[in-house]
């Protein structure tokens, strides 16, 4: 974690609704769900970006009138091919964990302006085959490819401005996977 960042809560606020029926809070952060599937042998799924070199857990945004766990649900299904059937729920984060996006990946343009996300991210465990992790679910794949790595691996690859909430995640899931 970089010095002076914590694992911090968000309040509550007004929600607004952007072009795609997401929320966005009144603060600028967009509401979603951040995944991380693990195995027996304690590696989680890492997803490489559609035509990208950039790597990260699934996540997405929750919808209007859609509770955070079928966000979780429609985002895993959408972005892994895994559904609900496929996974245990172990954990939740016991609070929003949010980063800010750098000025140049803000939306100039768009009402209600979205700074950055904030996410309950959830641990979850494979109990199926891993032939059903499949990409192709949407319309627009998320990522096309996959991988077991480490448990702690991500916090070496993933993008400098979500670092700080993947280790928060990792770190609070931590008890569950090694117990």
């Amino acid at each position: 974690m970089l010095k002076g960042e914590s694992c911090g809560t968000i309040e509550p606020g007004v929600m607004v609704m952007d072009s795609k029926q997401q929320i966005i809070d009144s603060a600028g952060y967009r509401e979603n769900v951040g995944i991380i599937v693990i195995n027996d042998s304690h590696n989680v799924i890492w997803c490489k970006r559609s035509g990208q070199d950039a790597w990260q857990f699934p996540q997405g945004g929750v919808q209007q009138d859609e509770t955070i766990e079928q966000a979780l649900f429609r985002e895993l299904q959408e972005e892994t091919g895994l559904k609900e059937s496929h996974v245990d729920i172990v954990a939740s984060s016991r609070k929003w964990l949010r980063y800010r996006l750098p000025k140049q990946l803000i939306r100039k343009n768009t009402m209600p302006k979205c700074i950055g996300q904030k996410q309950r991210w959830f641990l979850l465990k494979l109990k199926t085959d891993e032939s059903h992790i499949q990409l192709n679910h949407s319309k627009h794949p998320e990522f096309d490819g996959w991988r077991w790595v480490d448990y702690w691996h991500p916090l070496r690859e993933v993008v400098f401005f979500k670092r700080s909430v993947y280790e928060c995640a990792l770190k609070e899931f931590e008890p569950l996977v090694f117990a």
